[in-house]
């Protein structure tokens, strides 16, 4: 590959100085940036938040949610935290407030119980439900043989298969 004067060096000395020009600032920049500093605050906050549902999304914990219920519950941790409480009085405050339903994970007593027992329930009743239709259908008879059609009807039926061809 020629330039119009047969200089290869002068495109070899431009492509440099274009690679320079574009990837000296990004290892410049690259080089100097510090590791961020996680806020000790903002850590304990998300821990606590975790734990909690958001009551008014679709089951999503307050950690994760932009509601701005979600952002006043995450503000109210906190508060709680910078008061001194501790993780249990904050999520008593809580449940306090809006019941065991704002804990992801509800306790397995009281109300809490049936959400813990009902799903493992249900399953075993519809695999014994399923296991007693089964075996019914299994030990029923065969249907009895269907009945032979009359000439009238086997007319019928080929002249329907003529008409439709």
């Amino acid at each position: 590959m020629k330039l119009i004067n047969g200089n290869h060096l002068g495109l070899a000395a431009l492509l440099c100085s274009l690679a320079l020009a574009i990837f000296l600032p990004i290892g410049a920049v690259a080089g100097s940036a510090q590791p961020v500093q996680e806020d000790p605050l903002d850590r304990a906050v998300l821990d606590i938040a975790k734990d909690l549902r958001c009551t008014v999304c679709q089951n999503q914990p307050v950690s994760e949610s932009n509601a701005d219920l979600a952002k006043d519950m995450r503000q109210i941790i906190r508060e709680q935290l910078i008061a001194g409480k501790s993780r249990a009085e904050i999520v008593e405050y809580f449940v306090a407030r809006y019941g065991d339903y704002v804990l992801m994970k509800p306790p397995a007593a009281r109300g809490g119980l049936l959400l813990w027992i009902a799903p493992p329930l249900l399953l075993v009743t519809l695999v014994l439900l399923s296991l007693v239709f089964l075996r019914q259908r299994s030990h029923s008879p065969p249907p009895p043989p269907a009945k032979a059609l009359s000439k009238q009807d086997q007319a019928r039926v080929r002249a329907a298969r003529r008409q439709q061809d």
